[in-house]
């Protein structure tokens, strides 16, 4: 129960930009994203996924990493569709 719980944990936490990737993407704008705000999440993700690896803990390496990517993504689409 506990591995299951952590995993749906990581699974949301990891799709929770996907909408606002998806919004920014059709819409073209980001000029509301804060960059700062991107940047500290890819510090948390980033931090949880080095303890996932100090700990084997696959779930959280896995999820963490992929939260990572996808925040990055965002992040790099605030550069790219900046007016």
């Amino acid at each position: 129960m506990e591995a299951a719980l952590g995993i749906v944990a990581g699974i949301l936490t990891m799709c929770g930009i996907v909408p606002q990737i998806v919004k920014a993407y059709k819409s073209k704008q980001v000029d509301d994203v804060s960059r700062g705000m991107l940047m500290i999440i890819m510090s948390g993700v980033g931090l949880w996924t080095v303890y996932g690896i100090l700990k084997d803990d696959i779930p959280i390496i896995i999820t963490n990493a992929l939260a990572f990517l996808l925040n990055g993504y965002m992040l790099l689409l605030t550069y790219k569709l900046k007016k």
